[in-house]
């Protein structure tokens, strides 16, 4: 299983042709108190870059970009009744969405542990 990242700060946990996709620790913690969640539809194609689900905190709405085009396969339906679990858990528990991924290149732009940890540093 591999992990990515995007600068926006949302993670895919890839294994095989299937991502888990949520938000980084870091990317919860300047949100703040998660109070809402919205998720796309089961079914639903997303594009590289584009509007995956939003996620509401006390400070702020903020859009969820999926880090690969596909189909989204499941989504986390426990998240819309308990949307703190995205503060509590955000690389497990607080998953997202899952995508069927259409092109597994487009992983190739995302960044590894690694080099987001570095991202991290440039930007704090």
């Amino acid at each position: 299983m591999t992990t990515r990242y995007t600068k926006d700060h949302e993670y895919i946990r890839v294994e095989g042709d299937v991502g888990i996709v949520g938000i980084s620790d870091y990317a919860q913690a300047q949100l703040g108190d998660v109070v809402f969640v919205e998720l796309p539809d089961v079914g639903k194609t997303v594009s590289k870059g584009g509007e995956a689900a939003v996620v509401e905190s006390v400070k702020a709405a903020s859009e969820v970009y999926a880090p690969v085009s596909g189909e989204v396969i499941a989504v986390n339906d426990k998240l819309p009744d308990s949307p703190a679990t995205v503060n509590e858990d955000p690389a497990g528990a607080g998953w997202f969405i899952k995508i069927k991924l259409a092109n597994k290149a487009e992983l190739d732009g995302l960044m590894s542990e690694a080099e987001y940890a570095e991202y991290l540093k440039s930007i704090a």
